[in-house]
C-alpha cells in the first residue's frame, strides 16, 4: 500500500473509534435514564436500547483500534 493510502485509512480508524466512543457514551446515557422511566415497558426498552448502542459502540472501538494497530504496524 502506499503512504497516502495508509494514512488515510488510519484516519478513518481514528473517526471510527471517536465516533464508537461518543455511540457507547450515549448508550451509558439511555441506560442510566432508565432510573427515570415508570413502567416496566419503559424499563426493558431502555435497557435494551442502552445495551444495543454500548456493543455497537464498543464494536466499532475494538474493530478500529486493531486497524489501527494494523496500519501502524504496515507503516513502520
Amino acid at each position: 500500500m502506499e503512504t497516502n493510502e495508509i494514512n488515510a485509512r488510519l484516519k478513518a480508524a481514528q473517526i471510527n473509534n471517536a465516533l464508537g466512543f461518543f455511540i457507547m457514551a450515549f448508550g451509558v446515557i439511555v441506560l442510566f435514564a432508565m432510573i427515570y422511566t415508570e413502567t416496566f415497558i419503559e424499563h426493558m426498552t431502555d435497557m435494551v436500547a442502552g445495551i444495543i448502542l454500548i456493543s455497537i459502540g464498543g464494536g466499532m472501538m475494538w474493530r478500529a483500534k486493531s486497524n489501527i494497530k494494523k496500519l501502524k504496524a504496515k507503516k513502520e
